[in-house]
């Protein structure tokens, strides 16, 4: 790092004289720090962009005499290396071209807020989007309002599976059809807006229909993430459990994420964590615990532009994170939210099952 400074969004502030907040207050992404001495708080209000590090250091140890260079430099690294910290004057990439600079700038602007990772490229984020390869199975409701995000986000490269037709009844919540195009192919018609969305994008299309197992693994050749947004067949061996087993056995994420009613979920597994037969088995027992056996199923007819949109957008955001590790979550949960009981937040995470077939070994 050349010449350190804090990110305007972490300002440091002083919580009574023992203690610095840095990392705001109320995004999930702040940190305490322990500072009786005023060591961090001097030094982060050194780091405003004018000053190498060995300057910080140096004006560090004139403050404090009682300090070796040593510890002064221990300081400065670790506030360098918590994230908080950019460099002042990044530096410019090649590998995205101007035009991508300008369109993705606000997308920076999110990754570099966010990610506490040690200090790296500023376009790191949005070139993994680029490089990556996402087939999005399913495009009604969930699916169409993921594909949109993820194009408009930058994904290089989007592959779109479909074998329906457009309908009059999907005009309530489907964000890719308009009424003109009653009867065209989902896939074809996704293909054709996605590239007017973001024309800086490889968009591709598929009028197929994943109804045997065999079908899903060869749907995912050179694939990065999947983002499944289908929902038939059902069932104890359908879509989903064939999506699992594919994956895992490629090595390949994916993302399942729907509705059922105003509950909206997502499912994230990959390869090392439990896998979706886990989550699912182990969420079935503790419905039996607590003397609840039904089942929840996605995608129920009664559905409304929002948690359409809400099932679609928390899909992409998933895929996003999966691509980027930002945030870096361990991938095996469910999360998900309930828009008519605003207090009923979803979140559950289980152990692998030892004797799982799918992801035990």
């Amino acid at each position: 790092m050349i010449l350190p400074r804090v990110k305007p969004e972490h300002a440091p502030y002083r919580l009574g004289d023992s203690r610095v907040r840095i990392g705001g207050s109320v995004y999930g992404i702040a940190a305490e720090i322990e500072d009786p001495e005023g060591l961090a708080w001097a030094a982060l209000n050194l780091m405003d962009g004018t000053r190498t590090p060995a300057e910080v250091t140096e004006e560090i140890a004139a403050r404090y005499p009682e300090l070796s260079v040593a510890t002064a430099t221990k300081v400065v690294n670790a506030l360098v290396e918590s994230g908080y910290i950019e460099d002042s004057a990044p530096p410019v990439t090649d590998e995205l071209t101007a035009r991508e600079r300008e369109r993705y700038r606000r997308n920076r602007e999110f990754f570099r807020w966010v990610d506490l990772r040690p200090p790296g490229h500023s376009w790191e984020s949005q070139i993994r989007l680029k490089d990556a390869r996402v087939v999005v199975l399913g495009l009604g409701g969930t699916g169409s309002h993921a594909a949109w995000s993820l194009a408009a986000a930058g994904i290089g490269h989007i592959h779109c599976v479909d074998p329906d037709t457009v309908e009059l009844s999907n005009l309530n919540r489907q964000i890719l059809y308009t009424e003109t195009d009653l009867g065209l192919p989902k896939a074809d018609v996704a293909v054709r807006r996605l590239k007017a969305v973001n024309s800086d994008i490889t968009v591709t299309g598929d009028r197929r229909r994943i109804d045997i197992r065999e079908a899903m693994a060869s749907l995912l050749a050179d694939c990065d993430v999947l983002a499944l947004c289908a929902d038939e067949p059902r069932g104890a061996d359908g879509l989903r459990h064939w999506a699992n087993r594919a994956c895992m056995a490629a090595g390949i994420p994916w993302v399942g994420g729907g509705y059922s009613g105003p509950l909206v979920t997502v499912c994230t597994v990959a390869p090392g964590g439990p896998c979706f037969e886990c989550l699912q088995a182990a969420a079935s027992e503790e419905q039996r615990r607590q003397g609840r056996e039904t089942p929840v199923e996605l995608g129920w007819p009664g559905v409304l532009a929002t948690t359409a949109a809400l099932s679609g957008q928390l899909t992409a955001q998933a895929v996003i994170s999966l691509i980027t590790g930002i945030p870096g979550i361990a991938p095996g949960f469910l999360a998900g939210l309930n828009v008519i009981a605003p207090d009923h937040h979803v979140f559950a995470r289980y152990r692998r099952r030892e004797d799982c077939s799918v992801c035990a070994n």
